[in-house]
This record gives C-alpha cells, sequence and structure tokens, in this order.
C-alpha cells in the first residue's frame, strides 16, 4: 500500500529563543491543516517525564484537529509510533512538528529520516527551523551547539528584536549570513509569522534551487571570524570533469564528512547538456541529473558548503583541480 510521504519540520534554536511560543502559534493557527507534534527531550530520562507517566505516546487532540504527542522514547521508535497509530486510525495528521530541546544537535533528527527505508518511504523531512534570541544570541553563539544549529538551518528566525537596537540586528544578521549563506532570515514577533514561511520549504528536495541566501547583498569583511561554523561557496564558469569531481568528492567526504553540516551544489558536468544537483547531510549525500541548460542562461558551477572549521584554502585548491 502506497502512502504519501508526510512533510516533517524540525524547530531548532538555543534556550530560551522562542521555540515553544511558536509552536504554539503554529497549532492554534487556523490553517486548515492536521499538525501532530514531538517534543523530543534526546534523553534516556527526561526532564518532564514524571509527568507523562509510563506510556511512551502522551497524545491531546486539539480543538482545530491538531496532535500534541509527548514522547520520551528516542525518536526513531517515536516516529514508528506516530505511524502504527495514523495506519490504525487512532491518529489523524498529515504533517509532523519536532520541537528539538534547546542544547539539541540537529544532525541526529535529519539523519534519522536517511537512515531507515520506511522511514524514508513515510516521511519526508520539509526543512530545519532555527530561532534564534536576538537579544542573548552573541552569548548564545559563543556555544558551538548554537552555531551548529544555524548552520543546520532552512530558515533562520529572529525573536526579541523588540529588545535590541536595529544596528544590533544588523549586525546580528550578518554575522549568522556569514555562518549560513544558505537560509533565508525572518522576524517572528512574539511567535508570530506566516506560516508559508515555515512550511513546504522543501529544503531537502535535490533539485537545482541553490537557495535564496546566495542572492543576499554581499557580506561586510568579519576579519578573523569567531565562528567555528561558516559557509564556503565554490563557483566555476569552467565545466567540470566527472571522474575528478567525484575523486574530490570522496576525498572530502572522507576526511571531513563529520565536519560538513549541509551542503548543496548545482554543476555544469563536461560533456552533458543536464545539470547535475547534490546536496547532503555530514556523510549522506545524493545526487540526480536536472535539467538541462538553457540556451540562454550561463552555465556556472555552484558548490555550497556549511561547515565546522573547514580548510578553505586547502578544499579551494581541490575543487581548482576538478575543473575540465
Amino acid at each position: 500500500m502506497s502512502h504519501t510521504p508526510i512533510p516533517v519540520t524540525v524547530l531548532s534554536g538555543f534556550l530560551g529563543a522562542g521555540k515553544t511560543t511558536l509552536l504554539r502559534h503554529m497549532l492554534q493557527a487556523e490553517h486548515g491543516l492536521k499538525l501532530a507534534v514531538i517534543e523530543n527531550e534526546f534523553s534516556d530520562t527526561p526532564i518532564d517525564g514524571q509527568l507523562l507517566g509510563s506510556e511512551p505516546v502522551e497524545v491531546m487532540t486539539l480543538a482545530n484537529g491538531c496532535v500534541c504527542c509527548s514522547i520520551h522514547v528516542e525518536l526513531e521508535k517515536a516516529l514508528y509510533l506516530l505511524l502504527d497509530k495514523l495506519d490504525s486510525g487512532e491518529l489523524a495528521f498529515d504533517r509532523l512538528v519536532i520541537e528539538c530541546t534547546g542544547l539539541a544537535d540537529p544532525a541526529p533528527v535529519a539523519q534519522t529520516f536517511f537512515a531507515e527505508e520506511e522511514l524514508c518511504e513515510r516521511y519526508v523531512l520539509d526543512g530545519i527551523i532555527t530561532l534564534v534570541d536576538a537579544a542573548n544570541a552573541e552569548r548564545h553563539l559563543q556555544e558551538t551547539i548554537a552555531q551548529a544549529q544555524v548552520g543546520f538551518a532552512d530558515r533562520i528566525l529572529l525573536s526579541k528584536t523588540d529588545l535590541v537596537d536595529a544596528a544590533h540586528v544588523e549586525a546580528l544578521t550578518q554575522r549568522l549570513q556569514r555562518i549560513n549563506r544558505r537560509a533565508a532570515i525572518r522576524v517572528v514577533e512574539h511567535g508570530r509569522i506566516d506560516l508559508t514561511e515555515l512550511l513546504d520549504i522543501r529544503g531537502f528536495n535535490l533539485n537545482a534551487d541553490i537557495a535564496p541566501g546566495l542572492t543576499l547583498r554581499p557580506l561586510t569583511p568579519a576579519g578573523s571570524s569567531i565562528d567555528r561554523i561558516a559557509t564556503l561557496v565554490l563557483k566555476s564558469t569552467q565545466p567540470l570533469d566527472i571522474d575528478k569531481l567525484s575523486a574530490f568528492m570522496e576525498n572530502l567526504l572522507e576526511t571531513h564528512g563529520s565536519s560538513l553540516l549541509r551542503y548543496k551544489g548545482v554543476l555544469a558536468i563536461a560533456g552533458e547538456e543536464r545539470r547535475m544537483v547534490f546536496q547532503g547531510v555530514l556523510r549522506l549525500y545524493g545526487f540526480d541529473y536536472d535539467s538541462e541548460w538553457r540556451a540562454d542562461e550561463a552555465r556556472e558551477s555552484v558548490l555550497v558548503f556549511i561547515g565546522d572549521n573547514l580548510p578553505e584554502e586547502a578544499i579551494r585548491a581541490g575543487f581548482a583541480e576538478v575543473i575540465a
């Protein structure tokens, strides 16, 4: 029996950034959707475990048809439990939202949806949303995990901008763009934002959309960056040799795979009329050929890597050898 994959949105962000407030807005808004929510603790002994009782899933159905699930087993088991309840008719939902704890690394969450065949068939990871507390971002971003949450994001939401001045917001925006050039940055006011900014992002689709973040104005140089996580963009107007490209990517993944948070590319391959597109998370990646290049457009290869302390000069030198 075939099923339409359930889109999954992951809410990330450091402690106090406003994830729960945003989640409340998503659940209460009149959007006509039936959302299921997993409040995931990423712990063998959740802090609210005593409140949940002994059942692995505690479900509360809201007036608008949304479902709130407090689950205190590991995420993979929780996902299967929800599918069992959906297939049996016990629950009805068409989208899933996972709220991570403030100290959670988004990587294991993302990898869950690529590791098991059944989960790949039944769920599709739509996007990772990261909230950033504008008033406390400077302190939060001292933590590598907070930088990683920004690096994994498909959308970055700035909260509490009313507590700081415009110059502070501008400086923070520049910093966030240096960490993650792919993600669009939006302001969220007391948890309220147009839900079209959060749903149907298709951040993990294998397509030629390299992300609007790359078309933003040039960034102000940061000098010696204080952030471990940063974006590296590689471009070439010359066609790429497919064999050299394969060797370049294999070496990059073998050497730095655990440091590559997110990466995506649209490539012009020598002797090929179609675009090659690829994307990945850490060591998990996929690639395919997309539509043909139009006669009136420049055939330019663009690769975007968001990583932890990547050796930029070495990677650029390796990419230069890929040109056919």
